[in-house]
């Protein structure tokens, strides 16, 4: 498809949105436009099959994401949302690199509920920051299974269920292996599947 060739291509080296101009960042976002309006998939919410699994987060405008690099001394990794789709369950696991020994993470557990067959509504749940080494980090797979195992890490291990942090993201375009979001922040979300 010409459409997510051009999507690609225009994404490929700008470091998830981080080395992005301005003029790039209008080329990229007219690209997401052009594939949005060819979704194969028009009710994703419902697409639970397509939906499920952990995606790699390829390119965002979010600048709470993309402001971690303004830390001295912190480099952002690789960053993935492992969704499972029949618990209405949402995993975001950013790998942060920094000095040696002391690269970290972050991440946050949300369950999501579908507002019609594009939307759904976010409800932050947990969120975990602490050192890759102290929560025993081998793998965002691995990761994840320890969270819904109940695991509480030796790391800033917060629960967010009595607060009111939340949001909305519509799913604007979803096939196999890519997957396109709009948050209520006016981020704009662009993901391959890794599994």
């Amino acid at each position: 498809m010409i459409g997510k060739t051009a999507l690609l291509e225009a994404i490929a080296g700008k470091n998830r949105g981080l080395l992005a101009t301005d003029a790039d960042q209008r080329a990229i976002l007219a690209a997401v436009a052009q594939l949005e309006d060819r979704n194969p998939t028009p009710r994703p919410v419902e697409a639970l099959d397509k939906l499920d699994g952990n995606w790699r987060l390829l390119y965002t405008t979010s600048q709470d994401l993309l402001r971690v690099e303004q830390v001295p001394f912190l480099k952002l990794g690789q960053v993935y949302q492992y969704v499972r789709a029949n618990a209405a369950k949402i995993y975001n696991v950013a790998e942060v690199a920094g000095l040696p020994y002391l690269e970290g993470l972050v991440s946050v557990a949300a369950r999501f509920q579908a507002v019609n067959e594009r939307r759904v509504d976010v409800k932050f749940e947990r969120s975990i920051l602490g050192l890759q080494r102290l929560v025993d980090y081998r793998s965002v797979d691995y990761f994840v299974a320890q969270i819904e195992a109940g695991k509480t890490f030796t790391a800033i291990d917060v629960s967010l269920e009595n607060r009111d942090r939340q949001g909305w993201l519509d799913i604007t375009y979803l096939d196999d292996d890519l997957r396109i979001g709009r948050g209520n922040e006016g981020s704009v979300f662009v993901l391959t599947k890794v599994n």
